[in-house]
């Protein structure tokens, strides 16, 4: 077979390189190329207008990591790492995030389905195209790769480069949503992070000359949460699109053939009868065409839902807690605060069940191992120079200062108009 060289040139990693056939089969397959028509970060491109970035560019960024980790492993670890182990860890990279589907988290949460569990059945559905091309490696590459991305795979040292707490996924999103929305947090030594990453026999670990490298990644990935994923602006816009999606779904009901016409792909999980076809049917620019076509139905609340989304007429919000959420107005109203504010809304002309919502973000910035808890963490070995392993918190006051903490806030969104309202807002102030 004649020699491959494909390169793509990348904003990020200036030029990605593509020597194996196989890996340039799976970028060109449908599956992969759908993830052109995905963006990356969903509704925060309402918020960072410049965050207009796929999935497509994502994963061959992470394919890229990959792909510079493991020839370094091959030419400077042959001891700890078989490079048998290249072609599986660099597919498992390409197509980790493969079974995103369109706006994935809020509709995942409202027709059950599981991109994880997508990703999975891509990779191995005999129907693909994805599965046709890794079975020419072999009959069984399909279910390795796919064991990979469910962590089952036997090598620990490949599972912690696809998925862990510093993983080839984290640090391209990392840098790349970084890029691409303009926020500067996001940006760290990566050169220098590839230079000490090392495999070990449990895993991955790294040198203990890059730990402020390693430092830095930890502290910028914090920022990036804090200051993009969770800006406040881009939840609203998600809660709008729960919300539409929501009303669309009662609608059905009451008029099938009407969303039959205007909104054919989305009949399957309205009926919970969609398989991989139907999944793989849908993007974001298939939806936002029915949104579009949604701002004309009589239906006020469906069209005014539309309307508020594709114009970016965004809900306003309040920060609480949960014991808040739950509290009784301070003067000794029988409803908790929260519906009361509903109330308020409703009195306004709103219905509350779709012009106001909850919106939970959290993030653990950084954690040890923890055997007992519900998802322990794979922590961050830095390898001393006399061969031992440190757990980085343990020689990082910064990161130790992050891990195990809990950060993030819960909001209530309701309509701007209610910021007119001199009683809703009385109770705002006087409760939270």
């Amino acid at each position: 077979m004649a020699h491959l060289e494909k390169v793509f040139r990348d904003p990020v990693h200036d030029y990605i390189h593509v020597e194996n056939q196989i890996i340039y089969d799976l970028i060109n397959t449908a599956e992969f190329q759908r993830l052109r028509r995905i963006k990356q970060l969903g509704t925060s491109s309402y918020t960072f207008h410049g965050a207009e970035h796929s999935r497509f560019s994502h994963c061959m960024g992470v394919y890229h990591i990959a792909k510079t980790i493991t020839d370094w492993f091959t030419k400077s670890y042959p001891e700890t790492w078989n490079p048998e182990e290249n072609l599986v860890t660099q597919c498992a990279a390409l197509l980790h995030d493969v079974g995103h589907g369109a706006y994935s988290h809020t509709f995942e949460s409202l027709f059950a389905t599981d991109h994880e569990a997508m990703t999975r059945e891509i990779i191995t559905a005999p129907s693909t195209e994805i599965n046709a091309v890794l079975r020419k490696v072999g009959p069984d590459f399909p279910e390795q790769v796919a064991s990979v991305i469910s962590h089952d795979y036997p090598n620990p040292q490949v599972v912690q480069l696809i998925s862990s707490q510093i993983d080839a996924d984290r640090m391209d999103y990392l840098l790349r949503d970084a890029y691409y929305t303009g926020a500067v947090y996001g940006q760290f030594d990566l050169t220098r992070i590839l230079r000490v990453i090392a495999p070990h026999e449990d895993g991955i670990v790294f040198r203990v000359s890059g730990m402020h490298a390693v430092e830095d990644y930890i502290v910028s990935r914090y920022q990036m949460y804090m200051q993009v994923y969770f800006h406040p602006a881009s939840r609203s816009m998600e809660v709008i699109l729960q919300n539409l999606l929501q009303r669309a779904k009662v609608l059905y009901q009451l008029d099938q053939e009407y969303f039959a016409q205007t909104s054919p792909g989305l009949v399957p999980f309205f009926e919970n009868r969609q398989n991989l076809h139907h999944y793989l049917s849908l993007d974001d620019g298939v939806m936002n065409t029915y949104f579009q076509s949604w701002m004309s139905n009589t239906d006020d609340t469906l069209s005014q839902l539309a309307s508020m989304y594709i114009n970016r007429h965004l809900l306003k919000s309040i920060e609480f807690t949960q014991d808040q959420e739950q509290q009784l107005d301070l003067f000794s109203s029988e409803a908790p605060l929260l519906d009361q504010l509903r109330e308020f809304v409703e009195k306004e002309g709103f219905d509350p069940h779709y012009f106001t919502g909850t919106h939970n973000n959290f993030d653990l910035p950084y954690d040890f191992y923890r055997p007992n808890s519900n998802k322990p963490r794979t922590q961050i070995e830095i390898l001393q120079k006399d061969g031992s392993l440190t757990e980085l918190s343990e020689v990082s006051p910064i990161v130790a200062s992050l891990a195990g903490t809990i950060h993030g806030n819960s909001r209530f969104y309701f309509p701007k108009v209610m910021l007119k309202n001199p009683e809703f807002n009385q109770l705002i102030r006087t409760n939270l």
